[in-house]
């Protein structure tokens, strides 16, 4: 682990590295608000606070926060529903109060309390309707109130049906321009790219949006026919002044404090906002060179604070983001500075190049996202939670049907009834959960009880952590009938990593798993 000397001492590494950030980020801060029904200096504004005031606050080393795909399906509903872009604002400093409160209560492990198929098919429904919305913008629907009509919302299966209608009015020049940008994102995606230092510096959001302006301009110039119009492409206003900048920001609407559907849509925001920022917490010390560990409570409250932030100029909500973190661990970064020095090149950008971001197409930012929604959804996904038996599918299953159908939350909701209930087909006998047994030779015996379930993952990671360094562990599945895999990605996780507190971690009757990324 690089020893700690201050957000100064490793710019040489860091700056690099925020720079990839902010090349990933600000194609993604355009695509989400886009997506999300929002401004699009809203996504700019969420992506600087993001940057700026959560990597200042931040316990974390890696972290990145911005605006993400999870909350787009909350966002658009809530906006369309409040009926006012400024009381979703006061929905949003509510959610970050929420958040700051949770921190203070130290409720960071509520993440613990999530099985990880209800998770995956949280992520995997919001990929899908992610998909979903995109496919207007992606095929150049020629006025906004033709998109609205065909963007459906989570719980509108009229929209969802009136698809078939899409091919009516389109562009074939967007449509170019999508395939196109999809092409390069796969190829990015490739082992040979990958593999390539060039490539890895050069982010394919970025490759894309510069291709689809080049090809928008080979359009005008040589096909006008298939000329994109400034209707389907970026719109950030110029900054001429300060004046003119400080116009842009817009502001809480006081009376929503009372308005009980805007504290519905607070709550809302600050669980779904919380869960994935821990998750992908969890994901990016994972891959953390350095083997760090974040403090979840301590982002929780740094979330939190940002959020009010955003709420009060006009930001959308943020979370940590895993591609945002992994983009900067990849890079090279060794401290927060590189995750401040983003947010600071956004605010520039907005600032210096309106006129360039002006020049991207819609289509290439509905690319993106089509990719991003993919990758959330992706078919071998479902194949792995079918292999990984009906405990873990049917919950998955149900969570994406419900969030397609009906919403977000009860979505998530009707995944946690079919959890649980296989708990209780399985753990109604239990009455308790291990048994440690110290003897005279360093070595602790974990005896796992005769059914484990996640509910015990949180007791599991806790006393694992608390173990003194330098012991030896033994955990004996003998006598255990069933073993939750995500208590079994818990125990591997464990083996990984103990070496580094001199812990020498053995397992009796455990099976080993592959602990992927959840995203």
């Amino acid at each position: 682990m690089p020893e700690r000397k201050g957000l100064l001492a490793h710019l040489g590494s860091d700056l690099p590295a925020g720079l990839v950030v902010f090349l990933v980020a600000l194609p993604l801060c355009l695509g989400i608000a886009l997506a999300s029904g929002a401004p699009l200096f809203s996504g700019i504004i969420s992506g600087v606070i993001g940057g700026i005031v959560i990597g200042s606050l931040s316990g974390s080393q890696t972290a990145v926060s911005g605006p993400a795909a999870g909350l787009t399906v909350i966002v658009l509903n809530a906006i369309t529903e409040l009926g006012a872009f400024e009381l979703f604002l006061t929905a949003t400093v509510i959610a970050g109060v929420l958040q700051v409160v949770l921190g203070i209560l130290k409720a960071g492990v509520i993440g613990y309390y999530f099985p990880t198929s209800v998770i995956k098919g949280m992520l995997a429904g919001i990929g899908i309707t992610l998909i979903i919305k995109q496919i207007p913008y992606a095929i150049g629907m020629s006025k906004d109130e033709r998109i609205r009509d065909f963007v459906p919302f989570i719980n509108d299966l009229d929209s969802l049906f009136s698809l078939k209608n899409l091919f009516s009015d389109f562009s074939f020049g967007s449509i170019i321009i999508t395939l196109v940008s999809l092409g390069i994102l796969l190829l990015w995606e490739k082992p040979y790219f990958k593999s390539k230092k060039v490539f890895n510096l050069i982010p394919g959001p970025l490759v894309v949006v510069l291709i689809s302006i080049g090809i928008n301009k080979i359009f005008k110039f040589f096909i006008p026919n298939l000329y994109i119009a400034e209707i389907k492409k970026v719109n950030l206003p110029r900054i001429e002044h300060l004046d003119h900048f400080l116009d842009q920001f817009m502001f809480p609407d006081l009376g929503g404090f009372i308005n009980p559907d805007v504290w519905i849509v607070a709550i809302t925001i600050a669980v779904i906002a919380s869960l994935e920022t821990l998750l992908s917490l969890e994901a990016g010390d994972k891959i953390d060179t350095y083997k760090r560990v974040s403090p979840p409570n301590k982002e929780l409250w740094a979330q939190g604070i940002g959020n009010i932030c955003n709420g009060l100029i006009g930001g959308i909500p943020v979370t940590a983001v895993i591609v945002r973190t992994s983009a900067n661990i990849t890079s090279g970064s060794r401290t927060k500075a590189s995750a401040i020095f983003h947010g600071i090149l956004l605010l520039l950008s907005v600032l210096i190049i309106p006129r360039f971001l002006n020049l991207i197409p819609l289509a290439s930012l509905a690319a993106i996202l089509l990719l991003i929604g993919y990758k959330l959804a992706r078919v071998s996904l479902w194949r792995t939670q079918y292999k990984l038996g009906l405990d873990q599918f049917l919950p998955f299953a149900v969570t994406i049907v419900g969030i397609i159908v009906f919403d977000l939350l009860k979505g998530i909701g009707f995944g946690m009834v079919v959890g649980f209930f296989f708990i209780l087909m399985r753990n109604y006998k239990n009455s308790y959960f291990y048994k440690e047994e110290t003897d005279d030779t360093d070595t602790i015996h974990i005896v796992l009880a005769e059914e484990v379930s996640f509910l015990n993952k949180g007791a599991l990671i806790n006393a694992l952590e608390n173990i003194p360094k330098g012991k030896n562990v033994i955990i004996d599945g003998s006598n255990s009938r069933v073993i939750d895999y995500d208590v079994l990605e818990v125990i591997e996780n464990y083996r990984t990593s103990a070496h580094e507190k001199g812990i020498t971690v053995g397992t009796i009757n455990i099976e080993t798993v592959d602990t992927g990324s959840l995203h």
